[in-house]
């Protein structure tokens, strides 16, 4: 197993685990100051495409930011994930995962789902690559965007699968939108770092997309804070900049060759 890995999974219940998602270099450069782990999130296809969904988002463009991204990251665990209808079963995944691994240079890639997809992560883990889990609300497959943990039946399904992708292998699981007494349970009973989404403090981790974090993306959704609203700043500067230009103040003798 990787260094950083288990540098990683060593963090479990001594110190909280910060990841963000990047999608370019520029951003990955200032990230990877602050984050134990990056992930480059096939949720680039809605903060950066428009797209109605990440079943949209191709292998092809996973490939090509996770690329951007790795010239960006010198000391941070960087994961990708593998997009929808990739993983179908194990010789596609396995075929996919090497694509990705030996293409963008990453530590690992991230598959969404449990019982279902077991044997696949145990295929991939079996020819050394590292795999990382994701439970709750699932954006390739969920088509309602609610909550988990609610039913007991969700409850009682999100944990056996938390124990199945441990066994199966994977080095953390991400909690995405589970209730957070359900979190706390989750992250009790299994021995890896769970990494929560909107699934409250009780998690070993915490994750969010860099573009929310920082006002890009004007979404409002309950677990997201703002940090700062850099859409506000980006008007500010191009407004700024179309005045000078309109009144000949840019570019000045300095700027110019």
């Amino acid at each position: 197993m990787k260094k950083k890995i288990l540098e990683l999974i060593n963090k479990k219940n001594k110190s909280k685990i910060i990841s963000l998602t990047a999608y370019s270099k520029n951003i990955a450069t200032i990230l990877d100051h602050f984050c134990d782990l990056i992930l480059v999130g096939d949720s680039l296809g809605s903060v950066l495409y428009n797209y109605k969904s990440t079943r949209e988002v191709s292998l092809d463009t996973m490939i090509e930011h996770s690329k951007s991204v790795r010239m960006g990251i010198k000391k941070s665990l960087m994961v990708v994930d593998m997009p929808y209808n990739t993983y179908k079963n194990p010789n596609e995944a396995l075929k996919n995962a090497k694509q990705i691994m030996s293409k963008t240079k990453c530590d690992a890639v991230k598959l969404e789902g449990g019982k279902k997809i077991y044997e696949i992560i145990k295929s991939l883990v079996k020819n050394k690559i590292p795999v990382m889990g994701h439970l709750g609300l699932l954006p390739q497959s969920d088509k309602t965007f609610k909550f988990k943990g609610k039913k007991i039946s969700e409850r009682n399904n999100i944990l056996k699968d938390a124990k199945l992708l441990e066994d199966a292998g994977v080095f953390s699981v991400v909690l995405e939108c589970v209730e957070a007494s359900l979190a706390k349970i989750v992250t009790e009973k299994i021995n890896i770092p769970t990494i929560g989404i909107g699934a409250s403090n009780n998690c070993d981790g915490q994750i969010l997309v860099f573009d929310d974090l920082v006002g890009l993306n004007p979404i409002n959704v309950r677990f997201v804070k703002k940090y700062t609203n850099i859409r506000n700043e980006i008007t500010k500067a191009v407004s700024k900049y179309s005045k000078d230009v309109k009144n000949k103040k840019f570019p000045q003798k300095k700027h110019s060759y």
